[in-house]
């Protein structure tokens, strides 16, 4: 790749725009009276009667850190990069959004997109005006949901802004091999974004220890998978210090609330719990992996290096309406050009995936 200039991929109008001077970040340092962010001085009900989660850094009455720069450093610390480099925002979602809000014009500009892949790539872009130009995976019998790099390369031109390759992969669970997503990286004149929100669950290294290499390539991953955190929303965006200067210029002041800040703390040092958590759900996968080539209404169960996986079947909607009706409820997908349809399923706990199981031996077609 050519020398990488951030300013030149840019939008013009995010070259030149400057980040709101809210009242905390106006501020550092210590005091003693706080009048500066029309806040309640008198605190909240939940500070004065003790019902709710006091975040460590102060009362909920006081606005977040708009940075937050104590979950940044620890998170920092566990992947090996300094705080500079990591956006936090609501979930993975909102740094997809800030991305396309950088990057591509509206009713000019397209992102590549690789299907059947995450759909709030599309979703987005749909919301900003901004074309989509779909790449469909490779699927043969003894290669499944591969990425077609020459076609990938021949859809790139001036008007590409943005590569979102999804690994592993959403809905279909395989990683993505590192060969064609180098070849990606190394040949596109433009932003790669490379979501790794079920990364924890495979054995391979993440892009992050290569992100020094290639200052186009964003990771995204997630709070919501491993950690356990889905109902706090919370998502980071890995990238150059340029990069994620601009993403924190984009956002919302105040995006991460302190209580989801003080709580996803609490979270990052419970290491031993999350690792524990990964294995069981790693061993429960390869039970149900092998279970689930036992049940004749599945036409296809695919491999998988995420905490799901997907199989395919002849009537997906039937027996997706036949588990509702036993209680369970798994992702349905709907056949479409890039899919013959199927089933999503999340891989539960040991109970789960039983209960999960007796209701597919106990279906019948009609």
């Amino acid at each position: 790749m050519a020398t990488f200039n951030l300013k030149n991929l840019l939008r013009p109008n995010i070259r030149t725009l400057q980040p709101y001077p809210s009242a905390r970040s106006e501020f550092s340092g210590r005091a003693d009276i706080f009048l500066n962010a029309n806040e309640n001085a008198f605190g909240s009900p939940l500070d004065a009667h003790g019902n709710g989660v006091i975040p460590a850094q102060g009362a909920l009455h006081r606005y977040p850190d708009p940075l937050a720069w104590a979950l940044k450093e620890k998170y920092g610390a566990m992947k090996g990069l300094p705080p500079e480099q990591i956006f936090l925002g609501m979930g993975s979602d909102e740094a997809i959004d800030i991305l396309l809000r950088m990057f591509c014009i509206p009713g000019k500009d397209a992102i590549v997109v690789m299907p059947p892949t995450f759909v709030m790539y599309a979703s987005y872009c749909a919301i900003h005006d901004i074309g989509v130009r779909s790449v469909p995976l490779i699927t043969k019998e003894n290669q499944a949901f591969h990425i077609d790099v020459p076609a990938v390369l021949s859809a790139l031109d001036d008007t590409v802004k943005i590569v979102f390759i999804c690994s592993p992969n959403n809905p279909t669970g395989n990683l993505m091999r590192e060969e064609d997503i180098l070849a990606i990286v190394q040949h596109a004149q433009c932003m790669v974004v490379i979501d790794e929100a079920y990364i924890e669950f495979t054995q391979r290294q993440s892009m992050l220890t290569r992100l020094h290499e290639f200052p186009h390539v964003v990771v995204l991953q997630t709070f919501s998978k491993a950690l356990g955190l889905a109902g706090l929303r919370i998502g980071a965006a890995f990238g150059s210090s340029e990069l994620i200067a601009t993403m924190n210029t984009v956002k919302s002041p105040y995006n991460v609330s302190a209580v989801t800040q003080e709580l996803a703390l609490n979270a990052l040092v419970q290491t031993q719990w999350v690792q524990e958590s990964v294995q069981e759900i790693l061993r429960e996968r390869e039970q149900l992996l092998h279970a689930l080539q036992t049940i004749p209404v599945l036409s296809r169960v695919y491999p998988s290096d995420a905490n799901f996986i997907m199989v395919e079947t002849s009537n997906a909607l039937a027996l997706y309406k036949y588990l509702l009706g036993c209680g369970v409820v798994v992702r349905l997908r709907k056949p479409d050009e890039y899919y013959i349809g199927g089933l999503r399923l999340t891989v539960g706990t040991a109970e789960e995936n039983s209960a999960l199981l007796s209701a597919l031996r106990s279906y019948i077609p009609l």
